[in-house]
């Protein structure tokens, strides 16, 4: 009966490590494990969040629209997202105020194609708890301009076109090692003008930023996690003109194996969300 009642436990014990999956797992930038709650805890101390998400990652998705409510139910917040161009504020301001629906939203606005599913939760959010919404990212348009001709090409712009866009001229290191980056991961096909057009979107997102930050506010931003790894890309452009500003850093990788981080990925963040590679993806 003893033998049993062991075997038993054991296939209970194999059972129960059988299903002890996880989907994602924290990091700090040392690679150190930690809970939702340590991330949440140092976010709510900060005046502005950068969210680096991998933009097709269902799961992520859901981490960004849970840690904004959980931020919300203590803090003032301001959100503000790539993912929305500076020259569509008006009409988002006309569905946060509830003047348009999502449909003339949706027909008016250059919305992603996954906006329904990704960022209409954490619109809708802001919307329910009056918080503002801020569109941080320059039209797309500038940024084709500026791939195609350089950054000295925007000064052609109207007074009106550069309302959307960062003051000029645009500050830009092309040794970034961001930047740098870009230029070897792009190998054969890399022009001068691609750090640049990525230039012109962080640093229309680090200003649209600093624009609207409040006292007594957290500002959470969604953005690629690469516009803000290492520290570089919004954060380097925002500490230009806030250099006080109290910063915390989000990234989003994925990897075959959660427990633990992966070289490449230290200090990429002040955290990091590893995320199981087969994570469903949105679109």
């Amino acid at each position: 009966m003893k033998f049993y009642s062991l075997l038993a436990a054991f296939f209970v014990f194999s059972f129960a490590m059988a299903q002890d999956k996880q989907g994602y797992q924290i990091f700090t930038k040392g690679g150190k494990a930690v809970t939702y709650k340590k991330m949440l805890n140092a976010a709510g101390d900060a005046e502005v969040v950068f969210f680096g998400e991998l933009h097709d990652n269902s799961l992520i998705h859901w981490l960004q629209l849970e840690l904004t409510k959980d931020l919300g139910e203590k803090h003032n917040l301001v959100l503000g997202a790539e993912m929305i161009e500076a020259d569509n504020q008006k009409q988002l301001d006309q569905y946060l105020k509830g003047e348009i629906n999502q449909k003339v939203f949706d027909s008016t606005a250059r919305l992603w194609p996954n906006h329904k599913t990704d960022y209409k939760p954490l619109v809708d959010y802001a919307k329910e708890k009056h918080f503002p919404f801020i569109a941080t990212n320059v039209p797309r348009r500038y940024a084709r301009q500026v791939n195609k001709q350089g950054l000295e090409s925007l000064n052609s712009l109207s007074d009106e076109e550069k309302k959307w866009i960062a003051p000029l001229p645009i500050e830009y290191d092309a040794n970034l090692p961001g930047y740098v980056g870009m230029m070897k991961m792009m190998g054969d096909h890399a022009t001068p003008n691609m750090p640049e057009a990525q230039a012109i979107k962080d640093a229309t997102m680090g200003y649209f930023i600093a624009e609207n930050l409040k006292p007594g506010t957290v500002f959470v931003h969604y953005n690629g996690t690469y516009h803000s790894n290492n520290f570089e890309g919004i954060n380097w452009y925002l500490k230009k003109t806030k250099p006080q500003v109290k910063i915390i850093t989000i990234a989003a990788v994925s990897q075959k194996d959660v427990s633990k981080l992966d070289k490449e990925s230290l200090n990429l963040a002040d955290f990091i969300i590893v995320v199981d590679e087969d994570m469903t993806k949105t679109q």
